[in-house]
């Protein structure tokens, strides 16, 4: 079974998360282990936006401050670098890096940042689902890849930790391609399972000292988790996190119902090194949606389009929220938002229930509305 290290942390104070960091990996071999002096190493953080760390949705800036400190003393060269959702271009990324701090990081201590947005295709015959692949041309320059996801809970695929934090090298707005191809829940977490397995990080160190509760990756509400925790293996980093958030069994979280479908993660898939985590049991987890045809292919038409609209879950625009920016209707993948006297109004018709519009909306004023029937059918 794969380690996973954990050290209780409750802070981001840089003096504390150096001596976290190390700690972490030297349980799974140390630094001289992963990094030989001279390689190019890429630190793949979770940029989803350009958000302020209080708001616990990116990787904090001190994490990635302490990661890629250790990685110069170890010889390797740092690369920083993540491809937010929306328009993939120099201008965005820099806004997107001041915003979360690290910009300021960079500065203050030579580190580079990514600039460059071109995309690379990568043959994949191994994949599950996925054969080939799309991703930024700057992660395939890398000799060595360290992931440093954030934990938090995610309103489509129940929780977003490890694995989905490499759905990032897809540049921009490909990742929307992605989702109307595969909008099945489970389709699209084995599609990020694959994904995962090509990319094939040396090491994961996740931030889950803040982390996030509820709707997220983006709408959710800050918790004080108070662990750093790093694996080798972005799968049983995952298996373990989603035993500490309570969620039982884990296969209700689809990417790791899939991996072990798919041979990639064993039962329990991991062996706890370090400070223990103990459960909790109040964690706010969101409900999510069973694969369509659940219902479609087993009813007759009319009677699954009367329950699609009891059932399923859709997003909900607050008016005293929404400032009509449009970003919504701009990254639906299906295009089923349209902007009416500055408002964004959507076709469930049309709608696949990607929640993009949710997860990207920067004043978080869209909501998942999950209907009451919904809830027990699908269950939590």
């Amino acid at each position: 079974m794969e380690k996973v290290s954990v050290r209780e942390c409750k802070d981001y104070k840089q003096k504390h998360l150096l001596n976290k960091v190390d700690e972490v990996v030297k349980d799974l071999g140390g630094w001289d282990s992963l990094i030989t002096p001279g390689q190019k190493v890429l630190l793949k953080v979770n940029l989803l936006m350009g958000k302020d760390p209080a708001e616990a949705v990116t990787t904090h800036p001190e994490l990635l401050r302490a990661v890629a400190k250790k990685v110069q003393e170890s010889g390797g060269e740092v690369i920083i670098g993540d491809s937010p959702a929306g328009p993939f271009n120099s201008q965005t990324l820099k806004w997107a890096y001041k915003k979360a701090g690290y910009y300021a990081v960079a500065q203050a201590e030579g580190f580079q940042l990514n600039y460059n947005v071109a995309q690379k295709k990568i043959e994949f015959p191994a994949g599950k689902l996925k054969k080939s692949f799309i991703i930024s041309e700057y992660v395939t320059e890398a000799d060595l890849i360290i992931n440093l996801p954030k934990l938090k809970t995610h309103g489509l695929t129940k929780y977003t930790g490890a694995v989905k934090n490499l759905f990032g090298v897809v540049p921009g707005v490909l990742k929307a391609e992605y989702h109307l191809l595969m909008q099945g829940v489970d389709d699209f977490s084995r599609m990020l399972n694959d994904l995962a397995t090509l990319i094939k990080p040396e090491l994961t160190i996740m931030d889950g000292i803040i982390g996030m509760e509820g709707e997220g990756p983006s709408g959710g509400n800050p918790r004080e988790f108070g662990f750093l925790l790093a694996s080798r293996s972005p799968f049983a980093l995952d298996a373990a996190v989603i035993d500490f958030l309570g969620i039982e069994p884990a296969e209700k979280v689809p990417l790791i119902k899939t991996a072990r479908q798919d041979k990639l993660l064993s039962v329990p898939g991991y062996q706890l090194i370090g400070d223990q985590m103990g459960k909790l049991a109040d964690v706010k987890i969101p409900v999510i949606e069973k694969q369509s045809n659940l219902i479609d292919n087993k009813l007759p038409d009319f009677l699954a389009n009367f329950l699609e609209k009891l059932l399923r879950p859709r997003p909900i625009f607050l008016e005293e929220k929404c400032v009509g920016c449009k970003t919504c209707a701009e990254s639906c993948p299906p295009t089923a938002i349209e902007m009416k006297d500055n408002f964004p109004e959507v076709e469930l018709a049309e709608c696949i229930r990607c929640f993009c519009c949710q997860e990207l909306c920067p004043y978080q004023a869209v909501e998942i509305k999950h209907p009451f029937l919904g809830k027990i059918f699908f269950g939590s």
